[in-house]
């Protein structure tokens, strides 16, 4: 049955909405309970009975009440009527979970024939329980003598369906009419945004908006906010509703649903979410009749609209129509503030402890909307503190910081704390905890310290980064850019990348926190396309960006451009906006936040000066310098933190570096229970082996490779020494060897 007549064959599910689904599927189980085989109005009134959650089941109880007649007596008369009565076999059926099929009597096919017809009649898209309730009170239905009974007659069902509908109905929902019913959770007031929002939808005419704003910062919620307010008599003047077209509605049946919604919203506000779905020619979601329809509700007077669109929805769909855009005024909505962050979270904090019978503590939404802020910046906030307090609640609710996999009902209410909210954003970022728990002033009061025990014989560098980084994390930066941005200069093996990882271990946890792009892969000028990807119907557009889309994964890294200076101009062009703005829009129109990344690009531009020992270096910067000028454009090079000089690295400095290299081998060795010696001797003939000076450090990791690592390992695999094996490193004969504790050479 294509439309719901008398017509023999199976009811069609598109007619049917979600929670009448789920009710027939519950009557087909109540059915075989029953042992009957033919579906009938009186087993699904029963079952409207036993499910809270319908419609249905909430005008039963409220007529009965108003009436003054028994909730339990009117339970068991419907039940026994269920029980006992029976009718044929018909050949309309209803196809229930695994598609078995369930037969339908002719008194339920004139039931649901009433209730489509009810349907249509308020130009709604579906038949829901209220309506199959109202068909119930038919006089050709047997049930419908029972429910006169109680005093539920066809005017009394169709006066509550209507109170039931001023809220919400199968197709659209009213949130002034869910406010005055207690229906609306508290939200947090924006006020300046609420005051802004109100001035526009009180003008006479083109009071039309669009809430513009990346997914996050809270458009909904400030809707919901105003229905609040109209609820309270304090809204725009003469707007007495906002209705929302629901979901499923729209993609079903988006014209007749938005028809639908244009109806009810008379003398209200219609707010559509998403609303450039509907617009942008090829590429919306909705057939184009739903949008001339929706178009011209900006056109009408009777109806305020409120769209919510992203800022690259708003450009690229809807400010080319001309009707939106001459009728429409745009709001931005800028993500929260951390303080703002903190009073929403508070007024949401009752709704989150009782989902998951926790308690949450006050520091832990300060520290929610702190490290959500720095550490998942993808989302602005507020939603980003928000899903990281609803994943903290539900980690400790399961017991994961105790190592439980769940706690049983006895051992809930637990206390949600700071310490709780960093192990979370650990979990998510995989910065380690101790990180996230550290005090950050004394952190950067000791940052060069930190770095300079990686990075050797650059102290200039590091004071430089430290002092640009310090600055940014004092709040002294522009916070839509990027932490810091550097360009590193000098001869290959200096410690230019070294000094990337090592602030990449300090800023976040680990030195994998690094985006790495070698700028030698882009040199023609489509390489713009792979770097933040191609726009729709180009190759490689489902893929994304390399850097848009490692950046939007892991927004909290060091970027690091390398060989910067053989990249095509317009890729420079793309670096130099994330330097001034941020941010990027990639291929697929998602806005990719950079403001907690550091930008760093290494060049060997001017190398041949820095390396010469003969050149003073205030002389060899001056050069160099100069070749920077002359291969990037000076407003290019304006936009970095700073321009670090590496210098050449001397015999003393290399020596250094050797030591710390062979360092890392001795706790390599340590893992394997083997204490590794290595003389005085022995370093300097290792130091020997470099026959690349200019290559700076670079050679010295291989040479340790070679003369340690190799014949050490050898050694292990030939004796497999049982754990305390010492194992000394020296030289005898102008030769390097591996002395066992038995001095016997290896």
């Amino acid at each position: 049955m294509a439309d719901g007549t008398h017509a023999r064959g199976t009811l069609n599910p598109k007619l049917v909405s979600k929670e009448l689904e789920l009710t027939l599927n519950a009557a087909a189980v109540r059915l075989d309970a029953l042992g009957h085989k033919v579906l009938t109005p009186e087993i699904l009134l029963l079952t409207f009975v036993e499910s809270p959650q319908a419609n249905a089941h909430r005008m039963l109880q409220q007529l009965i009440v108003v009436r003054g007649h028994r909730w339990e007596r009117f339970v068991e008369e419907v039940s026994a009527l269920a029980r006992g009565r029976t009718a044929p076999d018909v050949e309309f059926d209803w196809v229930a979970y695994g598609n078995r099929r369930v037969p339908l009597s002719d008194e339920l096919l004139v039931v649901l024939d009433e209730a489509l017809t009810l349907a249509r009649a308020r130009e709604e898209v579906y038949i829901g329980t209220e309506h199959v309730l109202v068909g119930m009170t038919d006089r050709r239905v047997a049930a419908a003598r029972l429910l006169d009974n109680y005093g539920i007659t066809p005017r009394a069902a169709q006066d509550m369906l209507a109170v039931l509908s001023a809220a919400r109905d199968t197709t659209t929902t009213d949130y002034v009419a869910l406010a005055k019913q207690g229906e609306i959770t508290p939200v947090y007031f924006r006020e300046r945004l609420l005051r802004d929002l109100i001035g526009l939808l009180t003008l006479k005419t083109h009071r039309n908006v669009i809430l513009v704003g990346a997914a996050g910062v809270g458009k909904r919620s400030l809707v919901y906010s105003l229905a609040l307010l109209i609820a309270e008599g304090k809204g725009p003047p003469g707007l007495k509703s906002v209705v929302v077209i629901n979901e499923q509605a729209l993609l079903d049946n988006a014209l007749t649903a938005v028809q639908s919604g244009l109806r009810r919203a008379k003398g209200g506000i219609l707010f559509v979410p998403h609303i450039a779905r509907f617009f942008g020619g090829l590429h919306s979601e909705f057939p184009e009749t739903a949008g001339r329809e929706l178009q011209k509700a900006f056109l009408d007077d009777e109806i305020a609209v409120i769209g919510s669109a992203t800022e690259a929805e708003s450009t690229e769909r809807l400010q080319p129509n001309t009707v939106l855009s001459e009728r429409a005024h745009v709001l931005r909505v800028e993500p929260a503030t951390p303080e703002e962050t903190v009073a929403i979270l508070d007024v949401i904090r009752p709704r989150i402890a009782a989902d998951y019978g926790v308690c949450l503590a006050e520091e832990s939404l300060r520290e929610a909307a702190k490290l959500a802020g720095r550490y998942l910046s993808d989302t602005p906030l507020p939603a980003s503190a928000v899903y990281l307090l609803h994943r903290t609640c539900a980690m400790v609710h399961m017991g994961l910081h105790s190592g439980v996999s769940w706690q049983p009902e006895s051992a809930r209410d637990e206390t949600v704390d700071a310490e709780d909210v960093m192990l979370m954003v650990s979990q998510l970022t995989g910065i380690p905890v101790r990180r996230l728990g550290a005090d950050e002033r004394a952190r950067y009061a000791n940052m060069v310290e930190h770095l300079r025990e990686r990075v050797i014989g650059q102290d200039e560098a590091v004071l430089a980064v430290s002092r640009a980084v310090k600055m940014a994390r004092a709040g002294l930066k522009d916070p839509r850019r990027p932490v810091g941005s550097f360009f590193f200069l000098g001869p290959t093996g200096v410690g230019k990348t070294e000094l990337a990882k090592a602030l990449a271990e300090f800023l976040f946890g680990s030195e994998e926190a690094m985006v790495v792009l070698d700028m030698t892969e882009f040199q023609d000028e489509n390489a713009v396309s792979r770097l933040i990807g191609a726009p729709p119907g180009y190759v490689g557009y489902e893929e994304g960006g390399q850097l848009t889309e490692r950046v939007a994964r892991t927004p909290y890294a060091v970027v690091l451009f390398d060989e910067a200076e053989k990249a095509h101009p317009r890729v420079l062009d793309v670096l130099l906006q994330v330097m001034e703005e941020g941010r990027l829009t990639d291929g697929k129109g998602r806005t990719v936040n950079f403001s907690e990344t550091v930008i760093i690009l290494t060049s060997n531009i001017g190398s041949q000066y820095l390396s010469d020992p003969q050149l003073p270096v205030t002389v060899a910067r001056e050069a160099a310098q100069e070749e920077l000028k002359r291969h990037f454009r000076p407003e290019f090079l304006n936009r970095f933190s700073e321009i670090v000089f590496f210098n050449r690295l001397d015999e003393t400095t290399l020596r250094a570096i050797l030591d710390l290299q062979i360092h890392k081998e001795i706790a390599l060795a340590a893992e394997r229970a083997i204490t590794l010696e290595v003389t005085e001797m022995a370093r300097s003939w290792l130091l020997r082996q470099n026959d690349q000076p200019e290559w700076g450090a670079r050679p010295l990791r291989r040479i340790i490779e070679r003369y340690i690592r190799e014949p050490l390992a050898d050694w292990i695999l030939r004796q497999n020494p049982a754990p305390g094996a010492i194992v000394r490193i020296d030289v005898e004969a102008e030769r390097l060897v591996l002395l066992p504790t038995r001095n016997e050479p290896i």
